[in-house]
């Protein structure tokens, strides 16, 4: 039986500016040391590269057979509901052998809100 090769791979929009990615690299770096065996990456929808089609390409050529797509977004906007299903589609069909997830919005999860209403009370003073 052959072993799985997992990957979480991170989806975020992107900007025209680099300095724009800074918190979700140190989320992949976060995120990648409490999972060291298996690969994290960053990607996005535009503005930015990787994107997340290439990244899963060269992820599959690393051995990789098993990925779970994480969006950092707040909520499911258009992007979400329209463009990720598509290129999601477009990933399996390219990639037949590969187990393909995607996550819901990482803004949508209660403990993701609980964390983000405690910054905004602290923010209070």
């Amino acid at each position: 039986m052959p072993s799985t090769t997992r990957a979480l791979v991170l989806f975020a929009h992107g900007a025209r500016a680099a300095s724009w990615a800074a918190p979700f690299e140190r989320l992949r770096e976060q995120t990648a040391a409490r999972l060291p065996d298996v690969r994290v990456r960053l990607t996005f929808l535009e503005l930015m590269e990787p994107r997340l089609p290439q990244a899963v390409a060269a992820l599959v050529e690393e051995g990789v057979n098993d990925i779970t797509v994480v969006p950092v977004f707040l909520g499911q906007g258009g992007h979400l509901l329209r463009d990720l299903p598509l290129l999601a589609d477009g990933i399996r069909a390219a990639h037949p052998g590969l187990r393909l997830q995607v996550a819901g919005a990482i803004g949508e999860d209660p403990g993701v809100q609980a964390a983000m209403s405690d910054y905004c009370v602290r923010a209070l003073g």
